[in-house]
């Protein structure tokens, strides 16, 4: 993570924009498919606590269980928290084969900045939903500290970041 005195976002930086919708099918599609070309069999799906963000996580779940797949750990994160410490311990301690994320952009950011300073979390094991792919979401983690992140947008596109760049990156089905 780039030097900073504190994984948390300064006041100035933090943006409340409103709680994301949750997922389309073709997002949940797409998460879904990402993780089966990965590899994955095992997957921690962390959230904000908003309906939509826990109505997002339901259906990954839902559709990787009906996959063959597993949920080893399902988490949330409060929007605002003294450090996200607790959260970002355990949603590391399953080692799942990819971690996937969803909420407000705030919340998540804080969160992520938290699991980079303080845990075994590499983005290049993470997938994130539509929620979290807009460029001012990524931009208060910062793409330098994002390498590897893989997302998707409600149309089930999905993106990649690599060495500080956000591109297109082919879902293989």
């Amino acid at each position: 993570m780039d030097a900073l005195v504190s994984p948390l976002l300064r006041s100035s930086q933090g943006i409340r924009p409103p709680h994301a919708p949750a997922a389309t099918e073709a997002e949940v599609e797409a998460i879904t498919a990402l993780a089966r070309t990965r590899g994955a069999t095992r997957l921690a799906i962390g959230s904000g606590r908003a309906d939509d963000d826990l109505t997002t996580a339901r259906a990954v779940a839902t559709r990787w269980e009906a996959l063959g797949g597993e949920i080893v750990t399902t988490l949330t994160w409060p929007e605002t928290a003294a450090s996200w410490l607790r959260q970002a311990t355990r949603f590391t301690a399953a080692d799942p084969d990819l971690w996937i994320m969803t909420g407000s952009p705030v919340g998540w950011a804080q969160m992520t900045r938290r699991l980079l300073w303080s845990t075994s979390w590499r983005p290049a094991r993470t997938i994130l939903a539509a929620a979290l792919s807009g460029r001012a979401a990524l931009d208060l983690v910062g793409l330098a500290n994002l390498d590897g992140i893989t997302g998707v947008t409600e149309s089930g596109r999905a993106w990649r970041i690599e060495h500080e760049v956000v591109t297109a990156h082919h879902v293989r089905t």
